[in-house]
């Protein structure tokens, strides 16, 4: 796609900015857009995903026919059917007449169906339905209809976890996801911001008869290095504030950071997987939440072992690691989510129980008392942890080896050492 092409598309559709992601983005809605594919728009909620499904439909062979823009979310899931596929008179409660749904409406133009992750299951294997016969039935009627319709769909959940977790079709999913378009976030469109800075103070100052702001440099700055959790939007939004509230024209730093919120919303805390580094997994209860942390908390016991001994090795008097004691009873916490502290016992092998450093400024170390406590073995939990793993994975073990952040050939001896082949 040519450079000028872009930018008329942009023009046209008011896109701002000139980054290449957003660049990508465009030129794949209008290579797409002369086909019957199915397109998913995927991005954060207000990167500006409602313009690609208008250049698809325009750029498009139906672009005479009708464009209807639906919010999923919005509507209740108890008349959503009805409102896509229609419904006959006295179906049900207050039906008192035959409606035609926007599947039949539309009939040869395009449905942009947003937040489409937000559609209950039995409507989910209705639109499958469509999309791959054209055939849709009608809520209280026995009569299969026809349509074509193009179905460009947007979301800004993640859908493989949601295909995880049983709460979207898989073959709906692949189905939509014919091509999909991905919108950058803001924060990843830095250069752009004061572009759309100065665009959405313009039309605000054009909307209310007032003069512009603008931007110091160390302001601009200040805009670019915001994490703009609610992405365009959000910009959009305080851009206005500030050129409402504000008396001076001139925006600096100073006024520039009462505007922008310290406690972002969408930047969630960081969670208990998170800390320990296994990557985008998510657990289903809290015991495999502890699993997780003592499958980790053993790699750096095993880590401290290598430096105790070392350090014991090392003074000029000490106990020979053959003879120190071959066990230890470590106490290790977690918070559950009802913020109840709970404490794990954990027994740990081949630390050496009293370790004597005699230096002439310190004494030597107090012998710890030895105490008996219920623990969870280590083994028993790794042994659960990777059959958990690959239970999730029905047996794929490079997604189960993600899954506990291990490698592939680690996942696979541990599976030899502990017999669960088979």
């Amino acid at each position: 796609m040519a450079k000028h092409s872009l930018q008329q598309v942009k023009q046209r559709f008011g896109i701002i900015g000139n980054d290449p992601k957003l660049d990508r983005a465009i030129d794949i809605a209008l290579q797409v857009a002369p086909t019957d594919l199915s397109v998913l728009i995927i991005g954060e909620s207000g990167a500006g995903k409602e313009n690609f499904p208008q250049i698809v439909h325009q750029y498009s062979n139906r672009k005479h026919g009708l464009y209807f823009a639906i919010n999923c979310g919005s509507i209740p899931e108890g008349t959503i059917d009805s409102e896509l596929f229609g419904h006959e008179k006295g179906s049900f409660t207050g039906a008192t007449g035959a409606r035609k749904g926007y599947f039949e409406v539309a009939d040869g133009g395009t449905l942009f169906l947003d937040e489409v992750g937000e559609l209950p299951l039995p409507t989910q294997a209705r639109l499958l339905r469509v999309l791959e016969s054209g055939e849709f039935i009608k809520v209280g009627s026995s009569k299969i209809e026809k349509t074509d319709v193009r179905v460009v769909a947007a979301t800004n959940l993640d859908m493989v976890k949601a295909v995880e977790n049983g709460k979207f079709r898989e073959d709906l999913y692949y189905r939509l996801n014919s091509v999909p378009i991905r919108i950058p976030p803001l924060r990843d469109r830095a250069e752009d911001i004061p572009l759309l800075f100065r665009k959405f103070a313009s039309d605000c100052a054009e909307k209310y008869m007032m003069p512009s702001i603008t931007l110091t440099d160390d302001a601009k700055e200040k805009l670019k290095n915001y994490r703009w959790p609610g992405n365009v939007r959000q910009l959009k939004n305080i851009t206005e504030q500030i050129s409402v509230i504000e008396q001076e024209r001139l925006i600096t730093t100073n006024i520039l950071q009462k505007y922008l919120p310290s406690n972002e919303v969408g930047m969630l805390p960081v969670s208990v997987h998170q800390i320990h580094g296994a990557g985008q997994q998510s657990f289903a209860n809290e015991r495999e939440i502890l699993y997780q942390v003592l499958f980790d908390m053993k790699k750096d016991i095993t880590e401290l072992k290598r430096v105790v001994q070392s350090i014991v090795e090392d003074s000029p008097q000490h106990t020979p690691y053959d003879e120190v004691s071959n066990e230890i009873h470590h106490s290790s916490s977690i918070i559950t989510n009802d913020n109840t502290r709970v404490s794990v016992p954990v027994k740990y092998e081949a630390i050496p129980q009293k370790i004597t450093l005699d230096t002439p400024e310190s004494s030597p170390i107090q012998e710890a008392t030895e105490y008996e406590e219920s623990a969870l073995s280590i083994s028993d939990v790794e042994k659960e942890m990777i059959m958990k793993a690959l239970e999730r994975h029905n047996g794929k073990r490079k997604l189960a080896a993600n899954d506990l952040g291990i490698s592939e050939r680690t996942l696979y001896r541990k599976i030899k050492e502990y017999s669960l082949l088979g």
